[in-house]
């Protein structure tokens, strides 16, 4: 059984996201979505309400699962058994970054392979953090998210 890990911050997952995921269940058996847990980033979603939108959106898929782990990449595909991480790539600087990443995580751990996948076209601009702004900012994210993500966000507003 071939185990693949996507690990990211997912605040909040967006359709970009879920393409990668969606075009993952091709090449994997098991695909572990991984929230980090990372408390040197500001998040606006708690990593329980992260988690949460995470498994509404891919409930339809039961070969996907949603944990959370804090620490290295490397360790977390370690204790899940992992072949691979999955990363996607939006742009050639996306590739730079993760490049780096992929060179260090074979340094810690040779038996760990990564997938790049390459977004679609239609996908290549979204990002969790233009979400938020087009929200914040009141304008339509109905194209970049899920209905679920985009009811969370409102309520988010109204806190």
């Amino acid at each position: 059984m071939k185990v693949g890990i996507y690990p990211g911050s997912f605040d909040p997952v967006t359709f970009g996201h879920l393409d990668i995921i969606k075009r993952a269940t091709k090449i994997f058996d098991k695909i572990i979505i991984i929230v980090a847990n990372n408390p040197m980033k500001n998040t606006l979603f708690s990593i329980d309400e992260r988690i949460e939108l995470v498994k509404e959106v891919l409930k339809d898929y039961p070969m996907i699962e949603v944990e959370t782990f804090s620490g290295l990449t490397v360790d977390c595909a370690k204790k899940f058994s992992a072949d691979a991480i999955i990363r996607g790539l939006r742009m050639v600087t996306d590739f730079e970054f993760e490049f780096q990443m992929n060179l260090a995580n074979k340094v810690m751990n040779v038996d760990v392979e990564t997938v790049f996948l390459m977004t679609k076209v239609e996908n290549s601009y979204i990002s969790s953090s233009l979400v938020k702004e087009i929200h914040q900012l009141e304008g339509d994210i109905s194209k970049f998210v899920p209905e679920c993500v985009k009811k969370a966000l409102d309520e988010k507003s109204l806190r």
